[in-house]
């Protein structure tokens, strides 16, 4: 996943962590996929361009299956991020797991954007226990911060979603506590296929997909950001509205719980519709802007997270993990 210029959004958060590398100096080469079209052949391609990497010094793969066992064929030193949809496969599909394993095997180390992922990972495949890193993906506190000028001027208390209109994503089971709610505006930036579960709905906005650099001014345009999925294996738009200066209300199951809490939003369970609606009430009486999430962002710098990424690539240059 990497941004093009049909799908800019694509692996975002994969993109600013390779720029953020760069900035220390180091040279990567991509072999990436930036766009979403194309299916399973396009793994295809992803395989020619692995195959036609230069001379390198560490293989550096997103997502365990399919693009680790690609990445195998690279040779050297590898090092795979796992990101959610992958660990969640294992199990779920014929040959993902036996395919997992080779990679987990074969790679000096795993990286978690979670500790909720890692404990799922090893729980599943115990052979990954002693191997993985727990290194999340970051924010660029420059592009997300509170100064950013608001991309409108929305009805408060202003509560954004940013994401996917899909059944994980919880966003029927969010425009119905709002209604519950009674007040205020609701704003979903984004798509997907439960678009007309949502659209005319009282206070309701739909702003469609919007391009990445774009974001940071809807998530500053609200005074909640929510995030109450199902299940977020770490909570990247989370973290995102907290640089931003935003108060949240996040899901509990996943990575979430690692990094918000109480003066930074609310952790609700996304089935429980009382628990939803008492969450944005009380989410929308912390400060706005808030400088607790703010700060609470800054310990997960993109830059910062840079540099634990490059520690774990020149430990797998260096050899073997004991």
């Amino acid at each position: 996943m990497y941004p093009g210029p049909s799908d800019p959004d694509l692996g975002s958060f994969v993109a600013q962590l390779e720029h953020a590398l760069r900035e220390r100096g180091h040279e990567i080469e991509l072999a990436v996929l930036d766009r979403r079209g194309g299916g399973k052949l396009r793994y295809l391609e992803l395989r020619r361009k692995v195959r036609a990497a230069g001379p390198h010094d560490v293989t550096w793969a997103h997502f365990l299956v399919p693009s680790g066992s690609l990445a195998l064929a690279a040779g050297g030193p590898l090092v795979v991020t796992a990101h959610g949809r992958d660990v969640r496969n294992i199990g779920a599909i014929p040959g993902i797991r036996r395919a997992t394993a080779r990679v987990v095997a074969r790679a000096s180390s795993v990286i978690a954007v979670s500790d909720y992922l890692r404990r799922e990972l090893e729980d599943k495949l115990p052979l990954a226990r002693g191997k993985v890193d727990v290194v999340d993906s970051g924010v660029d506190l420059e592009r997300f911060a509170p100064g950013v000028s608001p991309a409108a001027t929305l009805e408060s208390p202003a509560f954004v979603h940013v994401g996917s209109l899909t059944e994980r994503k919880n966003v029927v089971r969010l425009a119905d506590a709002f209604a519950r709610l009674g007040r205020g505006s609701l704003t979903f930036v984004g798509d997907g296929p439960l678009r007309s579960r949502l659209d005319g709905r009282a206070g309701v906005r739909l702003v469609g997909r919007v391009p990445h650099t774009d974001v940071p001014s809807w998530l500053t345009a609200a005074d909640v950001v929510c995030g109450p999925a199902l299940i977020e294996p770490f909570g990247q738009s989370i973290l995102e509205a907290m640089a931003c200066g935003r108060s949240v209300v996040a899901t509990r199951i996943g990575g979430p719980p690692e990094f918000v809490t109480p003066d930074v939003g609310v952790l609700v369970d996304p089935l429980d519709a009382d628990d939803l609606m008492r969450a944005l009430e009380t989410a929308a009486s912390l400060p706005s802007p808030n400088d607790a999430a703010r700060a609470a962002a800054a310990e997960h710098d993109v830059r910062r997270q840079a540099e634990r990424v490059e520690e774990i690539l020149l430990r797998a240059v260096r050899g073997p993990r004991a």
